[in-house]
Order: C-alpha cells, then sequence, then structure tokens
C-alpha cells in the first residue's frame, strides 16, 4: 500500500484501528493485565522488550489481519522494532494494515480542567523517521476532566496546532482530546468539545484533513455531524475505560464512528496461552470491536 492506498482504507475500511500503542508509566500495567507480575523483568529495556514480545504475537496471529482491523496505532520503540526480522511497519502493510505512530510524550499536570500535552521533543526528526519507514499518521493524546470552555479551547488549539506541523510532513493526525468518562460534567464536556472541534475544522484551509479519536459520548450521536464534516478523513473511538462489552454497546449506538480501542481489544490475553488459544481470544475480541464498528444500532 502506497499513502494514497492507505488513505482510501482508512476514509472507507469497514474495520477498526487496533491502539498498540501503551508506553512508559502504562506498560506496567499492560504487561500486568496480560499475566506478567512487575518482578518479571528488572530494566526497562526488559520490559519493553516483554511488551514488545506481546505486541509482535498479535501481529503475527492468524486472526489478525486488515480483513477486519484497518489500522494500528504503534508506540515508537515498537515501531522501531521488527517483527520476524522485518519492521513493524512493513509487516502490518503487508497484512494490510496502515501503521500509525503515538507521537506525543506525556500530559502536564491538570490545570483549568484539561490536561495538555508536555512539549514533544525532536518532533520534527521522530516525524520524518516515522515517515521514512512507510508510517500513514500519527496520535497525539490529551484530556479533558472538567467542562471548562477555556481549558477545552486550550486543548483542541494545541492539538490543532501539533496536527499542523504533522500534515507538514505528508502524516495523517489523529487529533484526541479524551474526555474522562468518570467526569461530573461528561455531557457538558461533549458539547463544548463538538463546539470548539468545529470551529477548529471549519477553519483548516479546503482540502486539509485530519482525523479525530473521541471518547464515545454520554448522548448518542452527538459526534455525528464530525463524521461528516469535509475537514473529517475519519472520526474512531476510544473505549476510555469501558469494558469491552459495554464499549462495543456504546459503539454501536454512534454511526459513522469506528473503533480504536486498547485495552478493550487486549483485556483477555495472557501470556501463558497455547497460540491456539490465544488467537481464539483474540479472535473473539476483534470480531466483537469490528462488528460494534460497522453494525450499528437504530
Amino acid at each position: 500500500m502506497n499513502f494514497a492506498d492507505m488513505k482510501s482504507k482508512i476514509a472507507a475500511g469497514q474495520g477498526f484501528i487496533a491502539a498498540l500503542d501503551q508506553s512508559g508509566g502504562s506498560t506496567p500495567k499492560a504487561l500486568k493485565g496480560y499475566g506478567i507480575e512487575e518482578g518479571a523483568w528488572s530494566s526497562d529495556e526488559e520490559m519493553f522488550g516483554l511488551i514488545h514480545d506481546m505486541r509482535c504475537r498479535i501481529i503475527r496471529s492468524g486472526a489478525f489481519s486488515g480483513e477486519k482491523v484497518i489500522g494500528a496505532i504503534l508506540f515508537e520503540r515498537t515501531m522501531n522494532g521488527n517483527v520476524d526480522g522485518m519492521p513493524v511497519p512493513t509487516a502490518l502493510i503487508e497484512q494490510g494494515v496502515v501503521p500509525f505512530l503515538k507521537i506525543d510524550q506525556g500530559l502536564e499536570a491538570e490545570a483549568d480542567g484539561v490536561q495538555l500535552m508536555k512539549p514533544i521533543l525532536g518532533l520534527d526528526t521522530l516525524l520524518t523517521h516515522a515517515k521514512s519507514l512507510g508510517v500513514f499518521g500519527t496520535k497525539e493524546r490529551s484530556v479533558i476532566n472538567s467542562a471548562s470552555p477555556t481549558g477545552i479551547a486550550a486543548v483542541v488549539a494545541q492539538q490543532f496546532e501539533l496536527a499542523c506541523e504533522v500534515l507538514a510532513h505528508g502524516l495523517m493526525p489523529i487529533i484526541e482530546p479524551e474526555v474522562n468518562i468518570k467526569s461530573e460534567t461528561r455531557s457538558e464536556c461533549d458539547a463544548i468539545l463538538l463546539d470548539e472541534l468545529t470551529k477548529a475544522l471549519d477553519a483548516l484551509p479546503d482540502g486539509t484533513q485530519v482525523m479525530l479519536k473521541l471518547s464515545l459520548p454520554l448522548q448518542p450521536g452527538l459526534f455525528s455531524p464530525l463524521t461528516t464534516h469535509p475537514a473529517v478523513l475519519r472520526v474512531v473511538a476510544l473505549s476510555g475505560g469501558y469494558s469491552r462489552g459495554d464499549a462495543v454497546i456504546e459503539l454501536a449506538k454512534n454511526h459513522g464512528i469506528i473503533a480504536s480501542f486498547s485495552r478493550a481489544l487486549l483485556e483477555d490475553l495472557r501470556a501463558h496461552m497455547s497460540d491456539d488459544e490465544f488467537d481464539a481470544v483474540l479472535g473473539t475480541a476483534i470480531h466483537e470491536i469490528h462488528h460494534g464498528s460497522t453494525v450499528k444500532t437504530a
């Protein structure tokens, strides 16, 4: 797949995007969920090696293909790693899966009800390198905890400023202003975010497109106008702490939105499983998430 092929697949593909981008502080939690306790490694290198092994097992599984998984978001170390001697982005592309790269480097402390992204060190070099490996796009996450109009406006402004840098490198940005689903003002957060995103999208130059990764809204269908906005290539949803079953139910209520799940995809996988067990469990998860992405309720 070349860039045009990948863009076409992401725009119209009947599937979902797998988020395989746990990094830093979230890695021990991801490994624990996989059945590997914290004492199993003695250094960060060993820890990242274990999570890379888990991701390689997923990528090489017969259940993981471009038929239902149209894209995958990678952590930088995963992007730079190999699967059976092949660069990970190349292995994904050969399976018909479009590679993305998580580029944010963590969050600032909460202020004005939100957490902005920390400055991204070496961004130009990282984007140039990702492009050279065949990566199609990026993903960058902020968090919204309460319904502060000024805080949410700041999140969106930062996200779109970064998106323009990504676009300048010939890559597709996934803008992720995550609304905390436990927020006491979640409905108001959703409404303010919709307004700010619409204004920012309207201000983009004609012909420019970005992607959006959003928490599933409290009011189903709230984000439908974003799915048809000419500046939006695709809207995807994060699971945001829901179990897979609950996330799939909520996803199916939102027409035009596909999944980009992480924990909900991986929650039943365990390191001790045989290959046949692993493939069967992964296949079930992929089937359920694909169904919620492509078969919508009234």
